[in-house]
């Protein structure tokens, strides 16, 4: 798949845990799991939200587009 999750590279800089993470942005840890695992194949926009807000940054820093 072309789009790269980064959230566990922005946990890491914001040293917050997917725990700490999934109570702030009020979703399940399984789904948090399957977000930054890159299992998932779509995001709503308020979930995006939520975590960019919890970890002060923008959608580009945790969604990246890369070709084959």
């Amino acid at each position: 798949m072309p789009i790269i999750v980064n959230l566990d590279v922005m946990m890491a800089k914001r040293k917050m845990s997917l725990n700490e993470l999934s109570e702030k942005v009020d979703i399940t840890l399984s789904n948090l799991s399957i977000l930054k695992t890159g299992k998932a194949k779509a995001i709503r926009f308020g979930t995006l939200e939520a975590i960019c807000k919890a970890l002060d940054c923008q959608p580009g820093d945790i969604l990246v587009f890369e070709e084959d």
